[in-house]
């Protein structure tokens, strides 16, 4: 009972942190939207008694307070803790792998972006039950629901249930994008979706169970803590930053379009104040914009680190929650070099076709067409996992 009583206290403390301490929102979304972590009441006492592991990072708060502080402050048998891309912390690179050699007080704390990105079944060893709670963005490539993946394949081969705490996605409003073909298949897109997607974790958790495809096509035994308060038009901003280079609204709202520049020659300012707000390239043709790219926490050795690159800017625009290829194909045309994708594009766009359609000239409409009927046939599986309007 006292625990209880406890919990009780923790969700008033939060809620009050969140109406009055989290500048970072609007009115509106400080009062009313609570993330699945905040339902301490829907979980809490399913944990007790039980060997709990959680896969978290930064991103995993309740108010000011880390999820693992929490649950640990509640007298949860917490011993394992597995973190995704950009480590415990979220300032690691992207794409460096992280080891952690030494565990920390109370708990074992495990990559899932070093040796392994799927648990292992000495990872798991004496796991009753496994927690998930990250921060995602809604776009295929971001790998934060590629460790949902394997967290959600290992605990089923391994009779282990799942929770995850669910979170808003800041661009759930829309779905759109070539669906992947599964012949390209990576870590940066696993699954056969758009590349936006319009669901939350829990929801593509679902759909991942749903679609059967998990290795074999095991199920997973997962229950979802939904938001409260939250629907998928609801704008949101995220009180922290997700990764290290998506440090505003604005950032999120491009990423799904500019991410798209990383298999290119193109620069998209990581090593500098507004990643995912600019683009450019020592040689780009046009100069009214600069910016120099240098190492930094969270962006070691950028692209052109310590040269000047020429492009555009975005910092001063409104976040704008729509997928576009047009600045794309329109950098393709202006740089005209044969050089201009990389092997890494056919990965994040998820096939072969999107690289020939720019290189063949066709408009952004002409390509649309190509990916529609896939997308519609997407939109309608989506309806039976939506938990939310």
């Amino acid at each position: 009972m006292f625990y209880l009583v406890i919990i009780m206290m923790y969700k008033c403390f939060f809620v009050l942190v969140l109406v009055f301490g989290c500048a970072a929102q609007s009115e509106v979304q400080t009062k009313t939207v609570l993330p699945g972590a905040y339902q301490l009441t829907e979980y809490i006492p399913v944990l007790k008694g039980k060997k709990v592991a959680a896969t978290v990072n930064h991103s995993s708060t309740i108010g000011t307070t880390h999820l693992v502080d929490t649950l640990l402050d509640l007298d949860i048998d917490l011993s394992r803790v597995f973190t995704p891309e950009h480590g415990f912390k979220g300032t690691v690179s992207d794409g460096v792998e992280i080891e952690y050699e030494t565990g920390r007080e109370g708990y074992q704390l495990i990559s899932l972006y070093g040796k392994n990105k799927k648990p292992t079944p000495e990872q798991l060893a004496g796991v009753d039950v496994m927690l998930f709670d990250i921060q995602d963005v809604g776009a295929r490539f971001y790998t934060y629901i590629s460790t949902m993946h394997y967290v959600m394949e290992a605990c089923a081969e391994n009779d282990i249930p799942v929770i995850i705490l669910d979170r808003p996605n800041p661009n759930a409003s829309y779905v759109d994008g070539p669906v992947l073909d599964t012949a390209f298949s990576s870590f940066v897109g696993m699954h056969p979706i758009p590349i936006v997607y319009g669901l939350t974790m829990g929801e593509l958790a679902h759909m991942i169970n749903g679609e059967k495809w998990l290795n074999n096509e095991i199920q997973c035994d997962v229950s979802v803590v939904k938001n409260q308060n939250w629907n998928h038009q609801t704008r949101y901003s995220l009180p922290v930053k997700p990764s290290p280079n998506l440090p505003t609204d604005l950032s999120i709202s491009l990423y799904p379009s500019l991410c798209l520049f990383e298999g290119t020659i193109i620069s998209v300012g990581r090593g500098t104040t507004h990643p995912f707000q600019q683009i450019g390239h020592p040689q780009y043709p046009d100069s009214s914009h600069v910016f120099t790219p240098v190492s930094m926490e969270g962006a070691k050795w950028p692209p052109y680190e310590d040269q000047e690159c020429k492009g555009l800017s975005f910092k001063d625009d409104k976040p704008t929650h729509k997928l576009s290829l047009g600045l794309l194909i329109d950098t393709y045309n202006k740089m005209n070099t044969e050089g201009f994708f990389n092997n890494y594009f056919k990965r994040l766009a998820g096939s072969d076709k999107l690289q020939q359609q720019i290189i063949a000239g066709m408009s952004e409409l002409e390509i649309r067409q190509t990916w529609a009927e896939d997308l519609a046939e997407f939109k309608e599986k989506r309806k039976s996992y939506l938990l939310y309007d």
